[in-house]
């Protein structure tokens, strides 16, 4: 059906204005339809391994290459951005040793309550004014969770590049904005795709601590802290451990380096604001967690969704890395956690504190009780000691 051009001038610039109104950072428009680019980018990722331990995105890969495959009536794209630009230095936490880094955007609310909120009372608006100009028109929001290739598509409606570290950028905005998207099944005019404004510059790249991108625009993400950190279930490859410092959970360092975050703001959504707590988190203070503290804790973070015991095996590999001694009678207790992950995690990290014979001691009292392979592989293993 064809609808009188103005009209829809007149509800893309209503979606704008009300977007701005809703504390979004910025609002572009795309068509539905993605070049077939993009899905081979994506069936390569995951052909060479690269995709780590994340099934879902082969699981949906057909259903990623386009929108149309989520939604066939989809026709247009409103692609938004939700600024979160830390109030401080981002890498500030991570020299400090004594403390837990964690990621900016999970230092507040779950952003996916957040945001999800807002998109449906901005859908509401919308089909209410479209209504009022005579259309009939439905929409389906997504925030994240959705089979979307965000990133291409918000490249393609004109919001920003994906850099060289493969996030978006903005020249308005820097790299610290949420995606979100409305589907619309109506027609309105797309906004120009961004070029790349990298250039020469490689500072991403060289901030990786443990060599995540294989070569510019490319990422392994099995390398990668953010990955590492949340989405990886079992021990951390001993590899990484080091080069993961006190990072428990994310890692900022390729976005905070970027130099087109000299044009970001402060994020100023207060449900997103960071928690004092979750800025520098006392490392000896989260190694009394049990899964009830962890959850009471977290509530309402998106850290809570990893679980205590996988949060609580990074914590025990930045205690590893603090040299912090006095850590050592709070990771002692946790030799006797009812979770392998955690026994294990503990026991690396006993290895990196103690002098060689305290460790020794204290593995011929608990290998004989030690049943799981992966933590009795921890107590004979001496390949990483500290140095």
């Amino acid at each position: 059906m064809q609808h009188d051009e103005t009209t829809l001038i007149k509800l893309k610039s209503f979606a704008i204005s009300e977007a701005y109104r809703l504390g979004f950072a910025d609002l572009r428009v795309t068509s539905a339809d993605l070049p077939v680019e993009a899905g081979k980018r994506l069936r390569a990722f995951v052909a060479d391994g690269r995709h780590g331990e994340m099934g879902w995105m082969a699981e949906t890969l057909d259903r990623r290459a386009s929108p149309k495959s989520l939604w066939p009536e989809a026709k247009t794209v409103l692609v938004l951005g939700f600024n979160y630009g830390p109030d401080e230095d981002p890498l500030a936490a991570t020299r400090d040793r004594d403390v837990g880094a964690i990621s900016v955007y999970a230092r507040g609310r779950d952003y996916h309550d957040v945001i999800k909120g807002k998109l449906k009372e901005l859908a509401t608006r919308l089909g209410r004014r479209g209504r009022a100009l005579g259309l009939n028109f439905q929409a389906k929001v997504f925030v994240d969770t959705a089979p979307l290739l965000e990133k291409p598509i918000a490249e393609q409606a004109g919001m920003g590049w994906q850099g060289k570290h493969t996030n978006l950028v903005s020249r308005e905005h820097g790299s610290w904005f949420f995606l979100a998207e409305i589907l619309l099944d109506i027609e309105l005019k797309p906004d120009k795709p961004e070029l790349d404004h990298c250039g020469s510059c490689h500072a991403c790249l060289d901030a990786c601590p443990t060599n995540a991108f294989p070569s510019p625009y490319q990422l392994d993400a099995r390398r990668c802290i953010s990955y590492l950190t949340i989405e990886h279930a079992g021990p951390i490859p001993r590899e990484f451990r080091r080069a993961i410092g006190n990072r428990i959970y994310g890692c900022d360092d390729c976005l905070a380096v970027c130099p087109w975050n000299k044009f970001a703001h402060e994020g100023n959504e207060l449900k997103l604001a960071a928690r004092d707590d979750l800025r520098r988190p006392a490392l000896c203070d989260l190694l009394l967690l049990d899964d009830a503290a962890f959850r009471a804790h977290f509530a309402g973070s998106p850290i809570k969704r990893i679980g205590r015991n996988r949060f609580m095996r990074n914590v025990l590999i930045a205690a590893g890395n603090s040299g912090n001694k006095k850590a050592h009678l709070r990771i002692l207790l946790l030799l006797d956690d009812t979770s392998a992950l955690v026994r294990g995690a503990a026991v690396w990290a006993l290895r990196q504190l103690l002098a060689g014979d305290d460790f020794e001691h204290i593995k011929v009292s608990r290998l004989s009780d030690e049943f799981d392979p992966d933590v009795r592989l921890e107590w004979t293993t001496d390949d990483d000691r500290r140095g």
